[in-house]
């Protein structure tokens, strides 16, 4: 899966079946607010959508970026991979 980071839209984009998937995001200091998760209509591949957050997490790694989850769905994955909590910011629990 390649992953790109559209800057001006501010969201990750990638594409399955040449439909886009992308998660928006905004910043504030050192971290980055996952805000909305944009799939085509009548989309269910969750393992698909977990590949790619899990994607979005080793660029917040990369760029040493705390990570706040504002969607249920993407605090629903913080809870179902306990290796990732290091990114939460101090103060935010699931």
């Amino acid at each position: 899966m390649e992953i790109k980071d559209n800057t001006f839209s501010r969201q990750f984009e990638t594409t399955l079946n040449g439909q886009l998937i992308s998660v928006e995001y905004s910043f504030q200091e050192k971290k980055i607010f996952l805000t909305r998760l944009n799939t085509p209509e009548n989309f269910t591949d969750e393992d698909f959508i977990s590949d790619l957050l899990k994607k979005i997490m080793s660029i917040a790694i990369e760029r040493k970026l705390k990570v706040v989850p504002i969607l249920p769905k993407i605090v629903l994955f913080f809870k179902k991979n306990p290796v990732y909590k290091e990114l939460l910011p101090p103060g935010i629990r699931l």
